[in-house]
């Protein structure tokens, strides 16, 4: 089966440069990797770069916890299934200390899916936030946690390791759960994770992939239903299937639609921040000065505005 042609506004230019040298070669010296990798990012070039014009600023990673092994099966999502193999005890430490040799000053944690351990891995998460706030308070830590079967305790004991920004990705739509994510996963149990996040300290971030076949009422309800259970920070990005055997794009959204959609989660629905395009991530630089400028003191208004004008 072919896949179909990408329209021109998902061309992007291969990351080069020192900065981005430097950052891969500390990466491999700790063995660590990051999903910026792993998926191919498409912003991966800006966000090793840094936030300076120059492209010489301490940048942001995104660093993939707890193997390369997932206990799901998603099929949206490009990493293997199964042979799970034991934790590193030592990941929490090589973490923190890439982070302090790089120099980073925005630090993305997310990890595979660990349905067969006893804490499906959040003391992992925690030990690996406190390692890096160790080393660099200065820096910025976010979360991008799994639902951990919606267990309120095991998502407390992440939200008491301290990250600045604490995110649960809904995926999709209600309607499209399934087939776009594993069985396991759903909607309703995504939204308690995200509800007990936005009660909390972090600020509650989520995202949801577009062109999977959902209609823009579904859309709209998905960001309304978000902001309902307070969460801050939304992104929404174009579906790219990795594979012919995932999950097929139903469409390419139009760079238009993207900016409807970041207008109507900011002026009407709401939220703090939205950042929408073809080529947005859960993970996504923009998203990240914006929380830097709130913890600056900035309001949200200015805050965007800041962030929008580099």
């Amino acid at each position: 089966m072919s896949r179909s042609r990408k329209p021109r506004w998902l061309k992007s230019q291969p990351p080069t440069g020192e900065r981005f040298t430097e950052i891969k070669q500390t990466l491999r010296e700790h063995d660590l990797h990051t999903v910026c990798e792993e998926a191919n990012c498409p912003n991966l070039g800006e966000c090793w770069s840094g936030a300076d014009a120059g492209g010489s600023g301490p940048g942001t990673a995104t660093f993939m916890l707890m193997g390369d092994r997932c206990s799901r099966g998603c099929n949206f999502c490009d990493v293997e299934t199964g042979g799970m193999n034991a934790l590193d005890p030592e990941e929490p430490r090589q973490v923190a200390a890439a982070v302090a040799e790089i120099g980073l000053d925005y630090v993305v944690l997310t990890s595979v899916d660990r349905d067969d351990l006893d804490d499906q891995g959040a003391g992992h998460f925690a030990e690996t936030i406190r390692e890096i706030k160790r080393r660099q308070p200065e820096t910025l830590v976010e979360a991008l946690i799994p639902d951990f079967q919606g267990e309120p305790a095991l998502v407390g004991k992440v939200v008491d390791a301290g990250p600045d920004v604490l995110a649960h990705n809904v995926e999709t739509v209600e309607r499209l759960q399934w087939p776009v994510r594993d069985r396991r996963a759903g909607y309703e149990q995504s939204l308690s994770v995200l509800r007990q996040i936005a009660n909390a300290d972090p600020y509650a971030k989520t995202s949801l992939m577009l062109g999977v076949g959902e209609y823009d009422y579904e859309i709209y309800q998905a960001l309304s239903d978000l902001r309902a259970v307070g969460v801050d920070i939304v992104t929404l990005g174009q579906y790219l299937q990795p594979t012919r055997s995932h999950l097929e794009v139903s469409e390419y959204v139009h760079p238009d639609a993207f900016d409807t959609w970041q207008r109507v989660a900011e002026d009407e629905l709401g939220f703090a921040y939205c950042a929408s395009g073809p080529l947005v991530r859960s993970s996504y630089r923009a998203g990240e000065l914006f929380v830097e400028a709130l913890r600056r003191g900035d309001d949200p208004e200015t805050a965007r505005t800041a962030v929008r004008a580099e």
